[in-house]
């Protein structure tokens, strides 16, 4: 067997691996900032909501890209895990800080106004790829 498929046959499970644990992180988390947000975004997107489809979709990018430049600073699957729930944990934190700061945009997001959902997934994307850019040092 040549030495690109046998570092292939060992490294693509550990990669799965990773991917799997790093997932699992981004649903958990996910479903943690749908429990805690005040919009309740989930809701409003059953029932049609684009503005609330655009703030979701910020959360989503948001805890995704610290997990992603965290798969690079994690070289086993404890640090992955260990690096993954601490930053959803911070993310979420900042999320609610956010909030906070823009007042009276989530209330707006509830509403269907669609420029203050891009005004608030905006904040989140650009706050995960400080936080992202914190992890990679």
């Amino acid at each position: 067997m040549s030495p690109e498929v046998q570092a292939f046959a060992s490294g693509f499970p550990v990669t799965i691996l990773h991917a799997a644990v790093s997932l699992t992180i981004l649903v958990l988390g996910c479903a943690a900032y749908g429990f805690l947000s005040p919009i309740k975004e989930v809701i409003l997107i059953r029932e049609g909501s684009t503005a609330a489809t655009i703030a979701f979709a910020g959360a989503i990018l948001g805890l995704a890209i610290p997990l992603a430049v965290s798969l690079t600073a994690s070289a086993s699957l404890i640090e992955i895990a260990l690096w993954g729930v601490s930053l959803i944990v911070v993310q979420l934190l900042v999320f609610r800080l956010i909030d906070l700061l823009l007042t009276g945009i989530p209330q707006r997001v509830r509403e269907g106004e669609t420029d203050a959902a891009v005004l608030l997934a905006a904040a989140r994307v650009g706050a995960a790829l400080v936080l992202a850019a914190a992890v990679a040092g």
